[in-house]
């Protein structure tokens, strides 16, 4: 046998973060799914719908035209002043197209946004439990992580007073927080924001908002950051309440200050975003009606959860204030929400996300149900689950 003489290749120090359980779970999911059997997806926080159909058209057109070229760094002039507008019949908040950014989904926006602001060694301040891409990509960065543990009494959302008391405990760099949250729904109110925005100017803390979620509420609208500073870096995205998931487009809000700063990362770490997602997205900002009815599903889908999972033993869960899940307290099922989790997936073909990838301290005693699929879908899960917990 010849000797295998290969140089044995090391991965970076900074490539050993945690695996993104959702995707994981989503992986094993379809593999069931190709050897034939029947899976009811509730792990992923992917909208069943398609993309409106103003986007798809929009793009078709373009590709009819041929030349599919590079754009600006910082996106196309008349996107970045649709997204601009949208702020002011949205939010009634006066942003100028000059302040934002389009970028390769709410993922690059992050990167951006954490290069752009923070050095190595950098303390920055998220929720717990939380989306787990924040803590990653932070880690793959060298920014230290510091988790604010939520709790009932606040209806688990960060308060003012928490960002104060871990600063003074030791300086924090940054706070990056979500409204409504993943995997809870759970929604900041407009005091609760506004105290965030004000503590963080006072002190010289620089507060990234996560308004991915934003439109998908459903008893009250969502407040954006940008109505208390103007020193507020905000993401956003295509992807949730506007179904465009795999075209990859989000934007940033950023202050004039780190304008040109982000404008120089993103000319070297993309050139430019996806020139078609560019203009699909200009569309769809005028398909609201046709949106609004995936976001009345998604209401559906909620109510009929909150009035069935009490039913089957599964009532103990985060305020669901908006995007499209709901997180479970199954402490007294299991210690372990991963096994219990892939046992679910496994025995009752119903797939969930264990609490682990939000949470690494409690998770082990939670899981999430995404409702973002069909509501067929929704009552079919239910149905499985019932019959699966009872058995």
């Amino acid at each position: 046998m010849k000797p295998d003489n290969r140089h044995k290749i090391t991965p970076s120090l900074r490539s050993r973060v945690a695996p993104f359980l959702a995707m994981d779970v989503l992986a094993e999911s379809t593999q069931l799914e190709r050897g034939g059997a029947s899976i009811i997806h509730m792990e992923a926080g992917e909208p069943g719908a398609p993309a409106p159909r103003a986007a798809r058209d929009a793009a078709m057109a373009a590709l009819a035209m041929g030349r599919i070229g590079y754009t600006e760094a910082l996106g196309r002039p008349s996107l970045r002043a649709r997204i601009a507008r949208f702020y002011g019949e949205t939010y009634k908040v006066d942003v100028a197209p000059s302040r934002i950014a389009v970028t390769t989904g709410s993922s690059a926006g992050f990167l951006l946004s954490f290069l752009a602001l923070f050095d190595p060694g950098a303390r920055v301040a998220i929720a717990s439990p939380g989306y787990p891409a924040y803590r990653n990509i932070m880690e793959a960065l060298g920014i230290v992580c510091v988790t604010l543990e939520t709790q009932a009494s606040t209806r688990y959302a960060v308060t003012a007073q928490m960002i104060e008391a871990a600063h003074a405990a030791q300086k924090l760099d940054g706070v990056l927080l979500m409204s409504p949250a993943n995997p809870s729904g759970t929604m900041m109110g407009r005091a609760a924001l506004r105290d965030v925005c004000e503590t963080c100017d006072r002190l010289g803390i620089a507060f990234i908002s996560d308004e991915i979620y934003h439109g998908l509420t459903y008893e009250a609208p969502a407040e954006t950051a940008l109505a208390f500073s103007n020193s507020v870096i905000v993401v956003n995205s295509m992807s949730k309440y506007f179904c465009m998931t795999g075209w990859r487009i989000g934007w940033l809000v950023l202050p004039e200050d780190l304008v040109r700063p982000a404008e120089r990362l993103q000319q070297s770490l993309a050139i430019s975003v996806p020139t078609l997602s560019q203009v699909a997205a200009e569309a769809a900002f005028d398909a609201q009606d046709e949106l609004e009815v995936t976001r009345a599903s998604y209401a559906r889908s909620r109510a009929y959860l909150m009035a069935h999972l009490p039913r089957i033993g599964l009532g103990n869960f985060h305020p669901v204030d908006g995007a499209f899940y709901v997180y479970i307290d199954i402490s007294h099922l299991t210690i372990d929400s991963g096994a219990f989790c892939k046992r679910m997936l496994h025995e009752a073909g119903v797939a969930a996300t264990p609490g682990l990838d939000f949470d690494r301290t409690r998770g082990a005693h939670t899981m999430r149900l995404s409702f973002a699929g069909s509501e067929a879908d929704v009552v079919e899960g239910v149905a499985r689950l019932e019959k699966w917990l009872g058995g």
